[in-house]
């Protein structure tokens, strides 16, 4: 673990980062995407706050988002189903803007250590499934994320006040497919375990040599996305290629809405040619559609700040938004940390295969409720359409003719607390723990047994 907790103490002290604390928010659409706090292009609703640490140098604003968890899962099934184990799940990225001609220049990068901190190349999850572990499809566990989980510049223009047009580009990021994916969510940000559904509805959120444009007018969004469709492999250090290689090969396009600020609705359709590596030959057309809610029911005291921010030149960040500097452009705010706020999202995703016409569909609804400043209790329900790869055992290779397709579908209710302790002006701690109930389909209730259960232990950092 000590890999993981090393660079986030280090980059909490630095002093290049460590000038301000803030949490920025938007008031439109437009004002969210030009302030991109999550990843790739997509948009949570405006008034969501984000964390993060703050300076400015040499005209280029610098900010640093950073989240991770140190958990310990205890999974309970039939027939030594669950295991138990020790991981961490985390993300660190640094992103700089810069005014650059008639737009607002934009790069971020993305990094986990998941490849270090999550051994056996999975952790354990009850009824997940989704790419490979030493060859194997993984039965029963969430893979990790790749060392570089995003590179990418971003570039928007406006076109007054009622028009954004804005291009990515990305060697490896996340394409106009789906909502906010879920390490990212503001209503999932608490809980370690990946989602059932994350196959269904957010997985493209790494995928290589990405391309994205789009247009915003006032409330409402269009994205069309090129990228290449296969999966990262098992190897997550380096940028392996696919079988297929690193072509541009897919496509997808994406429908945004968010009519207030509280409030943000996707639906987006792709082609993904041969995204699984154990399943070369088959594409998939996947279809997602969402909407996430969040409000702020009341706020701490702004804190007292001295009138240079620490250095900061307020009026150079593009957006940066305060009432004591009126003559900055208006994309972003800075305020206090929410004392009382709520998140709230709900997906439904769907992969078609394109061979065979096998379905999966997965349902979820997650919410998230802050109180008293430091308070998090939060629920995730989910139904999610599994395969007949559950049947496996784990660890099993493909025999040569398996074909894979849908065996039913899996409930799972979670339900967690955690509670926020500072470590320094700059890294919070939270000591949590979450309990999660299954329901199992018919056909694997003699593997699994009929209600499962899965509890995890952990502690959360946050940089802020």
């Amino acid at each position: 673990m000590k890999h993981f907790f090393l660079p986030v103490m280090l980059l909490a002290c630095s002093p290049v980062v460590a000038q301000a604390q803030m949490v920025m928010s938007s008031k439109s659409l437009i004002e969210a995407e030009q302030q991109h706090g999550s990843s790739g292009t997509s948009i949570e609703p405006a008034s969501s706050p984000v964390p993060m640490m703050m300076t400015n140098k040499d005209g280029w604003q610098l900010m640093l988002h950073g989240n991770g968890f140190a958990a310990n899962t205890q999974q309970q099934a039939k027939n030594e189903r669950g295991r138990d184990a020790f991981f961490s799940t985390n993300w660190i990225m640094p992103m700089a803007q810069h005014k650059l001609g008639p737009g607002t220049l934009t790069v971020r990068t993305m990094l986990s250590l998941e490849p270090a901190t999550v051994g056996r190349r999975n952790y354990p999850e009850l009824f997940q499934q989704g790419e490979t572990a030493y060859g194997a499809p993984i039965v029963d566990g969430q893979h990790p994320h790749d060392f570089v989980m995003e590179l990418g510049a971003l570039y928007d223009v406006p076109l007054g006040r009622s028009v954004l047009l804005s291009v990515y580009a990305a060697p490896v990021g996340d394409p106009a497919i789906g909502p906010t994916a879920y390490p990212h969510r503001q209503s999932a940000s608490e809980d370690p375990i990946a989602a059932l559904g994350h196959h269904q509805e957010d997985s493209t959120h790494i995928a290589f040599n990405v391309v994205t444009g789009g247009v915003t007018y006032k409330w409402a969004r269009v994205e069309l996305s090129g990228f290449h469709g296969g999966e990262p492999d098992e190897h997550r250090w380096a940028f392996q290629g696919s079988p297929n290689g690193h072509a541009v090969d897919s496509v997808a396009t994406r429908l945004t809405m968010s009519p207030t600020a509280d409030w943000t609705s996707q639906y987006s359709i792709a082609h993904i040619h041969s995204p699984e590596a154990l399943y070369p030959g088959e594409d998939q057309q996947r279809q997602t559609a969402s909407v996430m809610y969040h409000h702020t029911f009341s706020r701490q005291s702004m804190p007292k700040m001295s009138g240079d921010m620490g250095g900061m030149d307020m009026s150079s960040m593009p957006g940066m938004k305060m009432d004591a500097a009126p003559k900055v452009a208006p994309a972003m705010s800075m305020e206090a940390e929410p004392r009382t706020d709520l998140s709230a999202t709900a997906i439904w995703g769907r992969a078609k295969s394109l061979t065979d016409n096998s379905k999966e569909n997965s349902y979820l609804a997650e919410a998230l409720l802050r109180f008293a400043s430091q308070n998090y209790v939060w629920t995730r329900m989910e139904n999610a359409g599994r395969s007949n790869e559950l049947e496996l055992t784990p660890g099993t290779l493909l025999s040569k003719g398996f074909q894979e397709g849908p065996i039913g579908h899996v409930a799972a209710y979670t339900v967690g607390y955690d509670r926020d302790f500072a470590l320094g002006p700059h890294l919070l701690a939270a000591p949590g723990a979450q309990f999660t109930v299954y329901r199992t389909p018919e056909v694997l209730k003699p593997i699994y047994g009929a209600t499962p259960t899965g509890e995890v232990l952990f502690v959360r950092f946050r940089l802020r």
